[in-house]
Order: C-alpha cells, then sequence, then structure tokens
C-alpha cells in the first residue's frame, strides 16, 4: 500500500468517527430521537461547540471527495513522489487539527481559515503534481 492510499484509509477513518461528538452532545442535549424528530427532524437549540462538531464534519465530508479522488487518479496513472507523499500527510494532519480547532471554539487569529488553507493547498499541489506527471493516452481514431 502506498502511502498516499495508506493516507486515505486513515482520513475515510477520520470521516467515520467525526460525526460521533455531534451524536453525543445532540443526545447529551435532548436525549434519544423521537418517532416525531425521525419523521420532521430535531428543532433544539444545541449548545455551540454541538453544532460547531457538526460543521466540522460537514467540513471534512465537503473537502473528502477531491481529496479521495485526487488520491485515485494518482494511484491509477502512476503519480508518486516525495511531493505527493507529504500533500497527503499534510491534508491529514491539517484536518485533525481543523476538527480539533473547529469544536474547541478556537478563534484567535483566524487560525481555522489557516488551516482549512493549508490543507486546501496540499489539495491543489497535489493536483499539480497528476497534471505534471501523468499524460493523458490518446485514444485512436476510429
Amino acid at each position: 500500500m502506498t502511502t498516499e492510499l495508506w493516507y486515505l484509509f486513515l482520513t475515510s477513518v477520520l470521516l467515520t468517527v467525526l460525526w460521533i461528538p455531534h451524536i453525543i452532545g445532540s443526545v447529551k442535549t435532548a436525549g434519544p430521537l423521537t418517532p416525531e424528530e425521525y419523521r420532521v427532524g430535531r428543532h433544539v437549540d444545541f449548545p455551540h461547540w454541538v453544532r460547531r462538531a457538526d460543521r466540522a464534519h460537514i467540513n471534512l465530508v465537503e473537502q473528502f471527495g477531491a481529496f479521495a479522488g485526487l488520491v485515485v487518479v494518482a494511484h491509477l496513472t502512476g503519480v508518486h513522489n516525495a511531493v505527493t507523499v507529504w500533500c497527503v500527510i499534510v491534508f491529514f494532519w491539517v484536518r485533525i487539527l481543523h476538527a480539533t480547532v473547529y469544536i474547541a471554539g478556537f478563534s484567535q487569529f483566524r487560525v481555522r481559515t489557516v488551516i482549512f488553507t493549508i490543507g486546501f493547498l496540499a489539495l491543489v499541489v497535489y493536483a499539480w503534481q497528476i497534471f505534471a506527471n501523468a499524460m493523458p493516452v490518446a485514444v485512436p481514431a476510429a
């Protein structure tokens, strides 16, 4: 398994468990869902940290598709170098830091935005590595 695939796996696990703080906070605040809430949704004023936990999970969901797509394309095209390895390492650890800072509510120096931007730039550099190192295969004319 390449380092890039390993970090895709780790990021998938992070995505899988990142909803847990929101669910714990939701149940602690309002109890288990009632049959009516299953049908119409829950309308409770949750504590700020519970809403931030939900947004931290959604934020990773929004970025995961791009990350997974880049890792798969790079793997299928054989693009694997020190830059791609560092991109996935940075992306994964920045996403851990992003979720931690988001849920904690730390807002000094717009640190969450800086952290997010570092992760985004890791994706851009990764995409550039694929673009620069994987040539499309020409399809013969029929």
